[in-house]
């Protein structure tokens, strides 16, 4: 069986922290065709760049006062955050075929989720403000969503692209659900899982705190997969199939991830199935409130 699981430091290429999937990625994961993820960490002043290829991309700013990317000689400056817990970023897609640098003149972190395409769109960028946010879930299951890379959001050709963050605590994708097949109400999507943790605010620690999370994912039919991992700061876990969930956000700490989503199906779309011993607690929801830590943003 495939190793699904890169702890930080285990997927580096070249100047990227973390690079899977993509077209020039010297780690191959057998089965793995869909989507991709590349992470580096600039210095200040220092650019990074990616050949042009036929995969379509989108750049997000996950530390850092701002980027600027070239793309097909033009210039795009992006707004970027103190941390992916500090609201949304400035993202930018760059469509297929086209060369990219990325450069930071302050400094700081950012990834590039991606996938093989062969349809172009045009080079479009979402500003922070422009990001559809949504609170999903009730209770000790909510958590807030940045769908940048959704169907509604942005046309592209395969993925799907969003961002998660999970107050110290709760649990989210949960129910487990899965997009493991091409049929009635569902699409087939492999997935990557990007993770950072942090110290909840307001939450006194020691100096030698641990942020961690904790992810899972087990078999939906005769295919084996059983993933029950503990995550923090830099950790990818890749999803080809199968049932997932819950993220589970540790007391103390908050949870994020980044996911990437394509898969080989005409129509591109989430459509999922929850296991059914658990998707019950969907109905459960509207009897609660949604946590009020949420939603987390510059102000918070």
């Amino acid at each position: 069986m495939a190793d699904w699981i890169y702890p930080a430091g285990s997927a580096t290429h070249g100047d990227w922290s973390i690079s899977l999937g993509a077209h020039d990625s010297a780690l191959e994961v057998d089965g793995w065709a869909h989507t991709g993820l590349k992470v580096a960490e600039l210095a200040p002043g220092q650019s990074i760049q990616l050949d042009a290829a036929a995969e379509e991309r989108i750049v997000v700013p996950l530390s850092g006062v701002s980027f600027t990317v070239s793309v097909d000689g033009q210039e795009h400056v992006l707004a970027g955050r103190a941390s992916v817990f500090n609201g949304p970023s400035d993202v930018l897609y760059t469509g297929i075929n086209k060369a990219i640098t990325i450069t930071a003149e302050h400094g700081g972190r950012v990834a590039l989720a991606l996938a093989p395409a062969k349809q172009s769109y045009p080079t479009r960028l979402i500003k922070a403000e422009d990001t559809p946010v949504e609170l999903r879930g009730a209770g000790n299951c909510s958590r807030q969503v940045h769908n940048f890379g959704t169907p509604a959001a942005l046309e592209a050709d395969r993925f799907i692209v969003c961002e998660v963050i999970t107050p110290a605590g709760n649990w989210s994708s949960y129910p487990p659900h899965k997009h493991d097949e091409e049929k009635e109400g569902e699409t087939s999507l492999e997935e990557i899982y990007y993770f950072e943790t942090q110290l909840a605010r307001n939450m006194p620690a020691p100096q030698d705190t641990d942020p961690i999370g904790y992810a899972r994912v087990y078999a939906s039919d005769e295919r084996p997969i059983d993933v029950n991992a503990e995550v923090r700061t830099g950790d990818v876990i890749l999803v080809p199939y199968g049932w997932h969930g819950p993220a589970m956000a540790a007391p103390g700490y908050d949870l994020y991830y980044l996911n990437v989503m394509a898969g080989p199906g005409r129509v591109r779309d989430w459509l999922i199935s929850d296991d059914p011993h658990h998707g019950w607690i969907r109905q459960t929801w509207d009897a609660q409130s949604m946590d009020p830590r949420l939603p987390f943003g510059p102000a918070a």
